[in-house]
């Protein structure tokens, strides 16, 4: 392996794994503290229709969504990250649409808030806190996972009709 091959693996990885860890940090620090400091239903901020309150904990997955799947997202969340972790030291070489830098990060931030829910799932359920009105109660795993896939879904359509994002 040369050394510009290894310096493009070594940003590859930069660029998915540690967006990954800085979001579940995130996540399991902002759970943690609601946990401890709130019992379920308290709201200690309110502006307008956005606040911050503790909600029942929730078995479903992002916004409220399969209330009842937790084994099934389990499942599917334990081979979300298997298939990152092959994609980012096998696979890549086979899937050159996705190794871009907006596609390695989006990659990260889903992984991130995937591994963040994940530890709560397998337990009582995920700590849901960010409310937006008549939107489903979230957090900050919930909001890496949507924005990344939204990253991921321009970056993709980008990338088919030409335009591709700027290599990792």
């Amino acid at each position: 392996m040369s050394k510009a091959s290894s310096k493009h693996d070594n940003w590859r990885i930069l660029l998915i794994f540690l967006p990954a860890a800085l979001v579940f940090a995130a996540d399991q620090i902002t759970k943690s503290w609601i946990k401890t400091h709130l019992a379920i239903g308290e709201t200690p901020f309110q502006l307008g229709i956005f606040s911050i309150s503790r909600v029942s904990p929730n078995t479903g997955a992002a916004f409220g969504l399969f209330r009842s799947g937790t084994v099934i997202l389990i499942a599917i969340s334990i081979i979300f990250v298997i298939l990152v972790v092959f994609y980012a030291f096998v696979l890549y070489r086979r899937f050159q649409v996705l190794n871009s830098l907006w596609n390695n990060l989006a990659i990260g931030l889903i992984l991130g808030g995937t591994l963040g829910n994940l530890v709560e799932r397998v337990g009582v359920g995920v700590t849901d806190f960010i409310n937006l009105g008549w939107w489903p109660a979230f957090n900050v795993a919930d909001s890496s996972v949507s924005i990344g896939a939204v990253v991921l879904a321009i970056s993709l359509m980008l990338s088919l009709k030409g335009s591709e994002p700027a290599s990792a």
